[in-house]
């Protein structure tokens, strides 16, 4: 393919309307004769169901949004053996290794599986379990 095989787009023109009586479209534009939709800025709403209660005035209200909600970055004990022995573990680690998201804002541990390195792991969130294993490990939770 080159410049001289390439054929044209095919292209429909813009409706012209109120462009006199010759064009089809002319006198009312194409909006007919009277009514709502016939004048200027006429028309409804977007989910305006002509006077009957909408549809999402009709569903019911649930629940409750916290907004100050931490979302936590869940990474387990086991996932740590990744790491090489006597390593300090942060956020930056993690991310680099691909434990966690580089967005995450907070870190937590949890205790499921095993881990048989010596680490000093920093993160938010330990639960008991996670910093028992840890420790026993011969490491160190240190809470950021």
């Amino acid at each position: 393919m080159d410049l001289s095989n390439l054929k044209g787009l095919k292209r429909t023109s813009k409706k012209r309307v109120g462009r006199g009586i010759g064009s089809g479209m002319g006198k009312t534009s194409t909006r007919g004769m009277k009514g709502q939709n016939s004048r200027s800025g006429g028309g409804t709403r977007p989910g305006f169901e002509g006077g009957q209660m909408p549809l999402f005035r009709r569903m019911p209200k649930r629940g409750f949004t916290n907004i100050w909600r931490t979302d936590y970055s869940i990474v387990n004990v086991s996932e740590l053996e990744a790491f090489d022995n006597g390593q300090t573990v942060d956020k930056a680690a993690m991310i680099e290794k691909g434990l966690v998201h580089r967005s995450v804002g907070a870190i937590k541990i949890l205790g499921e599986g095993d881990l048989s390195k010596k680490l000093t792991v920093k993160a938010q969130k330990f639960s008991k379990s996670a910093q028992e294993k840890i420790e026993k490990a011969g490491g160190t939770a240190e809470v950021n």
